[in-house]
């Protein structure tokens, strides 16, 4: 394997690298040949009001992710009622940069409208009424974008934290256990050429991990494809293991699926709760001791961050040979959701771009990362 550069050693002992050189690759071209490295766009990036945000999503990512603008709620707000000017624009920003274009969410238990489970007086709707108003969304939202979009995570989070059986939602509690087969069957029917995932965090916890490969084999026994298992990847800076991690890439990949990272991001604060995950229910008062760099990330952090992200495109890198994707959730540390989760009004750091737009230490060594991998399958 090659050496080291100066450039990553420069990285991981927490030097500010400023603008990286011009000679220095794209994420998108130094893993070019390994998978797609993108990130997870807000309304204003993907509508191009935020042009310094749109020259780095160019210059450095070929895959593109919505953050919220195709969840059930932003784009169907009502009975009959579409919203598609946001996700339109969206589309057209990645056709028009030549991207490789996710659909995210087609059936998931938050920002879901009440109404779709609910009748006229609130009282829930039948398996065949909701049956109904699930296939002639995913028609309709699916459909618009045939052949536009090429991949959607049709199933989010239905696996449970702790014990790995199915959540306990209204898509459960209405439908039955075949919800996500029946999600997995109208987006097929819709696009037949699309890539379809099931996605979800914590996924190298055992329970879960095992309960995601139940459902998968469940939905591979009815002669239904998935495409890929979404990892999410929100983790901290030490949990959980690169071993963790793994284990889990290994075990999806012996069912036959790929493996994408579609949620990448690595929380540096404190968190007030032990589960590390991303359940956003779970929210908590502001509190300063779980804030302790609003004024910015002392170095030592930045070097713990640099080696972090550096561990685990390694690991990327390792797997190549089933990875197809590797998504970062947001572009800058200023549009991360983490601001705001589990504690609103933070000052978060999880990405590697900081809030000027600029390349964090954690870049640099990201792009060396290639380096310390070992060959895929070894």
């Amino acid at each position: 394997m090659p050496p080291p550069t100066r450039l990553y050693y420069l990285a991981l002992a927490g030097v500010s690298l400023g603008l990286m050189p011009k000679s220095e690759p794209a994420l998108k071209d130094v893993y070019k040949k390994d998978f797609y490295v993108g990130a997870a766009l807000n309304q204003r990036q993907s509508s191009g009001q935020d042009a310094q945000a749109t020259a780095l999503i160019r210059q450095q990512f070929n895959t593109i992710s919505p953050e919220n603008l195709l969840k059930w709620g932003p784009v169907h707000p009502r009975p009959g009622q579409y919203n598609f000017q946001p996700a339109d624009a969206y589309v057209a920003f990645g056709q028009q940069h030549k991207m490789f274009i996710i659909g995210h969410t087609l059936l998931w238990h938050q920002q879901t409208p009440k109404w779709v489970f609910e009748d006229e007086a609130g009282q829930p709707v039948s398996r065949e009424v909701l049956l109904q108003r699930l296939q002639e969304h995913i028609r309709t939202v699916v459909g618009r974008y045939k052949g536009k979009i090429q991949g959607w995570d049709v199933v989010n989070e239905a696996i449970d934290d702790q014990q790995g059986a199915l959540r306990k939602t209204k898509w459960l509690e209405i439908l039955g256990e075949d919800f996500a087969a029946k999600a997995f069957e109208f987006a097929h029917q819709a696009d037949p050429k699309a890539e379809l995932y099931y996605n979800d965090y914590s996924l190298y916890r055992p329970e879960k991990r095992e309960g995601v490969i139940r459902l998968v084999k469940g939905l591979q026994a009815k002669g239904i494809k998935v495409t890929a298992i979404g990892m999410q990847g929100h983790y901290g800076l030490r949990q959980p293991t690169i071993e963790q991690v793994e284990a889990s890439i290994v075990a999806f990949a012996k069912l036959g699926v790929r493996v994408n990272f579609t949620e990448l991001d690595i929380d540096v604060l404190p968190n007030p709760s032990r589960r590390q995950g991303a359940d956003v229910s779970e929210n908590y008062a502001a509190d300063p001791r779980y804030n302790p760099y609003p004024a910015g990330l002392p170095d030592s952090v930045q070097q713990q961050l640099a080696r972090r992200y550096a561990d685990l495109f390694a690991l990327f890198h390792k797997h190549r040979d089933v990875i197809d994707r590797v998504t970062l959730w947001g572009v800058t540390d200023a549009d991360s959701w983490l601001n705001n989760w589990p504690i609103r009004g933070r000052t978060s750091y999880p990405l590697l771009f900081d809030r000027r737009y600029q390349p964090k230490p954690a870049l640099p060594a990201v792009l060396q990362a290639t380096g310390s991998a070992r060959p895929a399958g070894h």
